[in-house]
This record gives C-alpha cells, sequence and structure tokens, in this order.
C-alpha cells in the first residue's frame, strides 16, 4: 500500500521551477533579528507574502493550468475559492489566456471579489453561488461535469503540488547553512506535501513541522487515525488554513514525510500578526503567521538551531484588525468581561469605577439598562488589564462589595455574542 503513494519527483519538481519563473517570484529567505534574539536561534522567513499575488498559490495554479492540453485550455478552467487559490488561478488565467470560471460564496466580502477580478481582467468570470464555500465547490464541480471544463483544485493535485513544491527548492540554494526546521502552515497539504517530499530527498535531516490552527487540526487528526478523516466543525478564523479535510494525495504524502504536526490557538495568531505588524511592518493573514506562532511551542529544541519558517500569505483583510485585536487580548488573559450586578442607586457606578477597578483597567464595553422596582440591574462590562495576574484581585473585590454577577470568557455559548 506505501508503494503506491505518489510522491512529486524531483526532476518535476525542477521543470515546475522553469515552468513559473517567469511569473512566481524567488521571494527573499530573510533572518528574523527578532526571533533568532527571542529563542537564542537562527531563525529565517521564507516571504512568500512578497509575491504577486501576495501569496505562494501562484506557483501551483500556473504550474497546473500550465500544464492543460490544447483541449482543455479551449474549454475554459473552474475553482471555487474565496481566498489565495482565486488570485493565483485569476492571474494564470490572465497570463495564459484561458477562460476561467470561479466560484465564490454570495457573502464573500466585496473586497475579496475585486481583488481576483483585478488579477484576472476579462479572462475570469466570478460566480457568487449559495452561502457557503461548500455551496459554491458544489457549484463549481457541476460547472465543469456539464461543461467539459477542468477543475483546478487548491491543493489535491499532482501538479499544484510540484508547483509548491518549488518553495523547497529556493529554500535549500538560498540558506547558507543546514536547516534543522521548517515550520510550515498545513491547510490543505498542498505545500507541506511538495516542500516536505523535496527536503527528505536534499535535506534529509531537516525536521519538518506541520503546523495547524487549533480549531481546524484536520491533518493531525487524520494522521492519528491513519486515515484521511473529515471534521464535522471547524473553527474559520485561519481561513487560508481551515479545511474540515486535507487531499488524499497530501495526506498519503504528510503521512510519510512529517516529523510532527502541532495546532496552534487562534488568539496566539492573532498575537503574532499584531506583533509582525507592530514591531517588524510586515503584513500578514491569519494562516501566514501560523508558522511563526509555532515557535513559543517548540522553543526548547530549536535553541541554537537553524529554523525557516514559511510565511505563506499576507492577503488579510484590515476591517478584520478589531477581532484581531480581541482575540489576542483574549489569548493573553488580559481582557475579560462579566455581568455586574449595580444597586440601582446613584453613585454605584462611581463606586465600581473608583473602588474596584485598578488604576490601570480600562472598561472597553458596558451594555446596562435601568429597570425599576428591582434592587439591583444587570450590566455586561468588558475589563481590559495591564497584567493577567491582576484578575483575581480584581474578581475579589467585585464580590466583597456585591457587585458580581458572574465571568463569561469560560461560557463559549454566551461569549459568541460578545466576541
Amino acid at each position: 500500500m506505501e508503494s503506491q503513494v505518489y510522491f512529486p519527483q524531483l526532476e518535476d519538481v525542477k521543470k515546475a521551477a522553469e515552468t513559473i519563473k517567469n511569473v512566481s517570484e524567488v521571494t527573499p529567505l530573510s533572518q528574523g533579528l527578532r526571533y533568532s534574539k527571542q529563542f537564542g536561534a537562527q531563525v529565517y522567513l521564507k516571504r512568500e507574502d512578497l509575491q504577486q499575488v501576495r501569496s505562494y498559490k501562484i506557483r501551483g495554479a500556473y504550474n497546473k493550468i500550465s500544464s492543460l492540453t490544447k483541449e482543455e485550455a479551449q474549454n475554459g478552467v473552474v475553482c471555487a475559492s474565496a481566498g489565495n487559490h482565486a488570485q493565483g488561478v485569476a492571474l494564470s488565467c490572465k497570463l495564459l489566456k484561458i477562460k476561467g470560471y470561479i466560484f465564490m460564496p454570495a457573502p464573500t466580502p466585496n473586497q475579496k471579489v475585486e481583488q481576483v477580478k483585478m488579477f484576472g481582467e476579462d479572462f475570469i468570470e466570478i460566480k457568487l453561488v449559495g452561502d457557503t464555500f461548500d455551496d459554491a465547490s458544489e457549484a463549481a464541480m457541476k460547472e465543469c461535469q456539464e461543461q467539459g471544463k477542468t477543475f483546478i483544485h487548491p491543493f489535491d493535485d499532482k501538479k499544484v503540488i510540484e508547483g509548491q513544491a518549488t518553495i523547497g527548492l529556493e529554500i535549500i540554494r538560498q540558506s547558507q547553512v543546514p536547516i534543522d526546521y521548517v515550520f510550515i502552515a498545513i491547510g490543505g497539504g498542498g505545500l507541506a506535501s511538495g516542500l516536505s517530499t523535496v527536503f527528505k530527498e536534499l535535506s534529509p535531516n531537516t525536521k519538518i513541522i506541520g503546523v495547524e490552527p487549533e480549531g481546524a487540526p484536520s491533518m493531525k487528526t487524520s494522521i492519528a487515525n491513519n486515515q484521511n478523516t473529515e471534521l464535522q466543525n471547524i473553527e474559520k478564523f485561519v481561513d487560508g488554513a481551515a479545511v474540515k479535510r486535507v487531499g488524499d494525495l497530501n495526506f498519503a504524502i504528510c503521512k510519510q514525510n512529517l516529523d510532527d504536526v502541532i495546532t496552534v490557538p487562534e488568539g496566539k495568531v492573532c498575537e503574532t500578526i499584531l506583533e509582525l505588524y507592530n514591531k517588524d511592518a510586515i503584513v500578514v493573514e491569519p494562516a501566514g503567521a501560523l508558522s511563526i506562532a509555532a515557535l513559543d511551542f517548540y522553543a526548547d529544541k530549536i535553541k541554537g538551531k537553524n529554523v525557516v519558517c514559511v510565511v505563506s500569505g499576507s492577503n488579510n483583510d484590515i476591517t478584520r484588525t478589531p477581532e484581531i485585536k480581541e482575540r489576542a487580548l483574549l489569548y493573553a488573559n488580559l481582557k475579560h468581561y462579566f455581568i455586574i450586578n449595580f444597586p440601582q442607586r446613584a453613585g454605584a457606578l462611581k463606586e465600581f469605577v473608583v473602588d474596584i477597578l485598578g488604576e490601570n483597567d480600562d472598561i472597553t464595553y458596558f451594555q446596562y439598562a435601568k429597570k425599576t422596582n428591582r434592587e439591583n440591574g444587570s450590566a455586561v462590562v468588558g475589563v481590559q488589564l495591564k497584567s493577567s495576574n491582576d484578575l483575581e484581585p480584581l474578581i475579589a473585590k467585585m464580590k466583597k462589595r456585591n457587585f458580581y454577577g458572574d465571568y463569561l470568557n469560560d461560557k463559549p455559548d454566551l461569549f459568541q455574542f460578545l466576541v
């Protein structure tokens, strides 16, 4: 059974590199000085966020579409995506002068739709179908079957895998030192399966660590089960790496090639996004931050080692910034939501602010409606602390003065309405 597993051949990866050389950037492998100092290691960032479409997806999409027969090219191509894959397909269609049909869910933000239009221009047609990605994907597959068009899969395809594998070739050529660890985000597994195969052949001592969001551990679960397993529910925040089921080709390769698969909490990803922006002036999307966010969980093992993190993309929607900040504060245990029971008398709010809150505590959310004929009125209050150590003293003061009602952070059914 194992002998039947498809692995990209090095010659095919080199051919892919030749195919995409005038389209895909040879992105920098630059030292992350701050991370190197923080972890006592030599940390390098492979900057795929600097591609023209701001992600590595152009590599696989262009390599696949370039491989089509003349007849297949004339019939056109189809993909289902609202993200980086759609942009890679769109640009490839324009450059190769092939008609592309890109299916997206109807609620896709207009900014993403316009971005895909910009790259594809007149060579693509966007079809907004259904409420979810699954709806759009189903419609895309139906279009292929009925119209004889070729479906361009985002990861479960040999030519796509070979295209993504070219990143591995570049890293090995660019590095001046032997690489001990490579950290790489896993969504469907196209990048991880391609890159890991190249390293197993050319740099077999390098440990390849796959990184998934905690809320969508599809590869980790599948490897643990020893079969490709579809998750019933996933957290979609890290949209570029949140899939219910990884590719079959990708699973078979990663099961053999990856040295470890770890998960990173979404809040940690958000912390990393903000750090990269504020301290390094690097803009990344949630999936692009995964590989760097993983370093904290490997801190002891990477000390003194040569480490590469693949920064997979930078298509971050600026309207998500408040949510990213909120999740980062919650992860750092600095943002807390309470139900506060205010005595319905003059001066109660002042007492809460002056006598209960610390001088560095900040109210960030307050919702209260005064109701008559009650001794107490409940308010939902969000408080941001300067230190996580301030939480227990704050709760103690609330209880002592009979203001404490409930703590909401650990009640997901209620908390979802606030965050």
